[in-house]
C-alpha cells in the first residue's frame, strides 16, 4: 500500500476513503532534500517525424554541443557555426549570403567551407546595420544575424553599436531599424534568420527580446517562415558563473526565421 501511495497518492487517498487502512509512512522512504547532481543530466528528445528535409536532424530543438571550426570561440557572443551550416544546407540559398553583424566571422567561415558567396560586415568594418543609410536593396536570398543584447556585453567602442544603446527604448528603436534594413535588403521570398535570447537586466528586469524581435520583424513587413528553433546554449559563459541571487536560469536562445513576401 505504501508503494502505491508513492506512485499515485491520489489513488491511495481514494482507497483510504473507501474504508481501506491508511498507509503507514516509513521514515527511510520519506522524500529527501534535493541535491544538484554533479554529473550532467541527459534529456531524451521527442522523436522527430520523418520527412524529405535535406537536414533531418534540424528540428525545433537544436542541441549540437559542438560549435565547429568556425569563427573565434573566444569572441564574446560567438555562436555555433554548425547551426549556420545546417540552415544553409536546408535552405540552399541561390546567391550571396549576408551577415551584417559578423563578429568573429563565423558565418563567413561556414560559407567558405560550403563554397557559398558571402558578404560579411559589421560595425568594426564600418557598416552600421541599424543605420538609416543601409546600402543594400533586394540583393540577398538569405541573411544571418546574431544581434547583440542590450548592454549585456559590449562589442565596440563605437556609440552606434547596438549593445551601447543608452536606454532600452533607444535599443528597440535601432533594433526596429535593423529589421527594416534587412527587409529592404532581402530578395522577395528571401529568408532572415535571427538568433536572439531573453535575459534579465539589473535595472529593467526581464527583457523579452525574442518577443520584441518578432514584433519588430512583423512591423517591418516580414512574416515568420517556420517554427522557432530553440537552441540549447552549450558553452555559454554564464553557465560557468556562480550567482548569489535566486532566479530561473535560461539555457537556450531562439532562432526565428522570417521571410520577405513575394
Amino acid at each position: 500500500m505504501y508503494a502505491l501511495s508513492t506512485i499515485n497518492p491520489f489513488l491511495a487517498a481514494r482507497r483510504f476513503r473507501q474504508g481501506k487502512a491508511a498507509p503507514t509512512p516509513q521514515p527511510e522512504l520519506r522524500p529527501q532534500r534535493y541535491h544538484e547532481p554533479e554529473q550532467p543530466i541527459y534529456a531524451k528528445l521527442p522523436r522527430a517525424p520523418k520527412n524529405a528535409s535535406p537536414v533531418p536532424h534540424l528540428t525545433s530543438l537544436y542541441h549540437n554541443a559542438e560549435a565547429g571550426p568556425y569563427g573565434d570561440r573566444g569572441y564574446p557572443g560567438n555562436c555555433s557555426g554548425n547551426l549556420i551550416k545546417d540552415l544553409l544546407l536546408y535552405f540552399k540559398p541561390e546567391g550571396i549570403v549576408f551577415d551584417p553583424m559578423s563578429g568573429s566571422g563565423t558565418c563567413a567561415d561556414v560559407c567558405r567551407e560550403l563554397c557559398i558567396p558571402c558578404m560579411s560586415w559589421d560595425i568594426h568594418s564600418g557598416l552600421d546595420a541599424c543605420g538609416k543609410d543601409f546600402p543594400a536593396k533586394e540583393m540577398f536570398p538569405f541573411i544571418w544575424a546574431h544581434p547583440p543584447y542590450w548592454r549585456m556585453k559590449l562589442y565596440a567602442d563605437d556609440p552606434r553599436d547596438l549593445s551601447r544603446a543608452p536606454t532600452l527604448e533607444c535599443f528597440l528603436q535601432r533594433y526596429g531599424q535593423f529589421f527594416r534594413n534587412c527587409a529592404s535588403a532581402l530578395n522577395p521570398g528571401g529568408k532572415l534568420a535571427v538568433l536572439m535570447g531573453d535575459y534579465c537586466d539589473k535595472e529593467e528586469g526581464f527583457i523579452p527580446l525574442c518577443y520584441h524581435s518578432k514584433r519588430l520583424a512583423f512591423a517591418a513587413g516580414l512574416k515568420q517562415h517556420c517554427t522557432d528553433i530553440i537552441r540549447w546554449s552549450h558553452g555559454a559563459s554564464s553557465s560557468r558563473k556562480v550567482y548569489r541571487s535566486v532566479f530561473i536560469p535560461g539555457l537556450h536562445d531562439v532562432l526565428a526565421i522570417f521571410e520577405k513576401p513575394n
